[in-house]
């Protein structure tokens, strides 16, 4: 934690079931914390319900055929800042035909904000059941290694903000985290509609002891996971630029994001695949000639020989332990209406490279009820989480996604519709 920029820009996600509230809670933070525009404050006074309920989720809900069946369905992006800190928002979906959308609004954020709607859950029973979806996503935030989780435990106005609720889904979230491995978890008692402990804290709830939701935000450390050691160094190339072939001093530079660790004018460098060596001789950034780069910068690099070099291959460091790889064993969720085919080839896209690949089995299905695992399943459905093992056409520069995430994560793609059918992240690799 100590190297950690406490108050860099936070990425974070809404995520829950469906009604929650997540895409109310959002408009009610924005309204709260005076991030609206003058024509957006207009446009939610013109929302009010009965002249008095104002309605929080036109902000978030953009498309009009969410706003026509009061369901977000898209990822909707919003940006705000407070005098300590800029956010970035995804408001993502609940229902879980769009659990695809979901995970793409997770696979970039810091932290989390899981929705409880408290008026939905059955305390008639002695142990408490979580919503699918709410399970659901936890499983799929922490697959995806999401730093921290917020469960804002909404709606308490409903259940007369009751203490004994309140820590009775704070014990039953609990347990379930404990089964999955989730940590770093805060809860909160709120009403997104009438702004309980989001911005401010409550004087319904003095039970409470905690910051408000905002607050909780602010002070999160925000960790992209991603080493500047000069030993982590991976520089996947996106682009080979040339500018005149017919000079004698030809141009060759590599172009890419640096997706780990850091590099120096001098530095020795292997190329990935072919396994060749190179020094770098020159780092060009957006502004200019520098001496050296880290993670997460977009440079172009000039290496002192003339090597053949494409879109794909890979620098790393000269004794890297990162390796090729043409087997992997992987963690995807399914996001296609028509299951996973093992007989068929799909399209691996992994950092600047595309292969094919194929399924070759699927070690199990995780059910996320009761966390069971379905071994020697022959199929993956639209939604369902798996552990499956890849054989590619030919090696990718990989690492396994606890490691980078960048350099973990791939998605599947149908070569007949190119339609995105899965995201995965890499247990394992086989070097080659």
């Amino acid at each position: 934690m100590s190297n950690l920029n406490q108050y860099a820009p936070l990425r974070f996600i809404t995520a829950g079931s469906v009604d929650d509230g997540k895409s109310t809670l959002i408009g009610r933070l924005l309204y709260d914390s005076k991030a609206l525009l003058s024509d957006q404050l207009l446009s939610l006074n013109k929302s009010k319900n009965n002249g008095e309920v104002i309605d929080f989720s036109i902000l978030t809900d953009g498309l009009e055929a969410e706003r026509e069946q009061g369901i977000t369905i898209d990822v909707a992006y919003r940006y705000f800042s407070t005098a300590k800190r800029k956010f970035i928002i995804a408001d993502t979906p609940g229902h879980e035909q769009y659990t695809r959308n979901m995970v793409t609004g997770a696979s970039t954020a810091h932290a989390a904000i899981i929705l409880i709607d408290a008026s939905q859950l059955d305390f008639t029973t002695e142990q408490l059941a979580l919503l699918p979806q709410t399970k659901r996503h936890s499983i799929i935030l922490k697959q995806l290694n999401c730093q921290h989780i917020i469960v804002a435990i909404n709606k308490m106005d409903l259940l007369e903000f009751s203490q004994e609720k309140f820590e009775r889904i704070v014990q039953s979230y609990r347990q379930f985290a404990q089964q999955i491995g989730l940590e770093h978890i805060y809860f909160v008692p709120v009403s997104a509609l009438q702004g309980d402990n989001i911005v401010h804290s409550s004087e319904r709830t003095t039970w409470y002891q905690g910051e408000p939701l905002l607050a909780i935000l602010e002070n999160l450390p925000s960790d992209d996971n991603l080493s500047e050691t000069y030993a982590d160094f991976h520089f996947p190339v996106q682009l080979v630029s040339r500018l005149d072939s017919d000079k004698q001093d030809d141009f060759r530079g590599y172009q890419g994001r640096i997706e780990a660790g850091g590099i120096k004018v001098g530095d020795k460098v292997r190329i990935e695949p072919a396994g060749y060596y190179s020094t770098i001789k020159e780092i060009i950034s957006p502004n200019g000639i520098v001496e050296q780069a880290k993670v997460g910068e977009q440079v172009t690099l000039r290496l002192n020989d003339d090597i053949d070099v494409s879109r794909g291959d890979s620098f790393v460091a000269e004794h890297s332990t990162i390796h090729t790889a043409k087997r992997i064993h992987a963690t995807i969720c399914w996001f296609d209406q028509r299951p996973l085919n093992t007989a068929r080839k799909y399209l691996l896209k992994h950092t600047t490279q595309t292969v094919f690949a194929k399924v070759n089995e699927i070690s199990h299905i995780l059910d996320v009820q009761t966390l069971s695992k379905f071994e020697n399943a022959d199929v993956l459905k639209l939604n369902d989480i798996g552990e499956v093992k890849l054989t590619l056409q030919k090696p990718i520069v990989c690492t396994p996604y606890q490691q980078n995430i960048a350099t973990g994560s791939f998605i599947l793609i149908d070569e007949a519709t190119y339609h995105t059918v899965a995201a995965g992240m890499i247990l394992e690799i086989e070097d080659e």
